[in-house]
């Protein structure tokens, strides 16, 4: 096992992310579907880290985190807009999803991950700002800071790498994510 404690977190966070999105289900299609698509991508990514870091294996890592920042993004069209607006804000997530998976096909540079990914929290944060739900906000907030400490390469220890903190702070954003859907039903 090359990274232990990155497959535990990574683990950890595709199981909050699946136990979460299941619930969602119920309230918000868009946003289940982002949440089960960063628990694929996190237990795909954890057995990367942890067992076999095969190029297919990466792929469908990449590709189902794009899955995730789509369903935000339709997500939260969904939640906070009408009419015309919220159509184009739909099919702007499409090309987006498109072009993005496109590009990752040919690419493995996890900068493009964070560069979509942070597309879709920018658009996130906007369109909750217009409502002031301050969980969602929180979200986006507690996810940019997980990605900064990841993109820092912040290490809290020499087994709990930037990875690891990464998993571990996202989850705390799942969980703000899903209590500002709760209060979007």
């Amino acid at each position: 096992m090359s990274e232990p404690v990155t497959l535990l977190t990574d683990y950890a966070l595709g199981a909050v992310s699946a136990w979460l999105g299941l619930r969602l289900l119920r309230f918000s299609r868009y946003w289940a579907v982002a949440f089960l698509a960063l628990a694929l991508a996190a237990f795909l990514g954890g057995t990367w880290h942890g067992f076999l870091q095969s190029d297919l294996l990466w792929k469908a890592t990449v590709l189902s985190v794009g899955v995730a920042s789509f369903g935000m993004v339709a997500g939260s069209a969904v939640l906070t807009t009408r009419g015309v607006f919220s159509q184009t804000l739909m099919v702007f997530a499409v090309i987006k999803l498109a072009l993005y998976c496109a590009w990752m096909l040919f690419h493995d540079d996890f900068a493009w991950v964070i560069v979509d990914t942070g597309s879709a929290l920018a658009i996130v944060a906007a369109l909750h700002l217009r409502r002031f739900n301050a969980w969602m906000l929180a979200g986006v907030g507690v996810s940019v800071a997980a990605a900064l400490a990841q993109a820092n390469g912040m290490a809290l220890h020499r087994h709990f790498n930037h990875n690891d903190l990464y998993h571990v702070i996202q989850i705390a954003a799942m969980v703000l994510f899903y209590r500002g859907l709760s209060e979007e039903r």
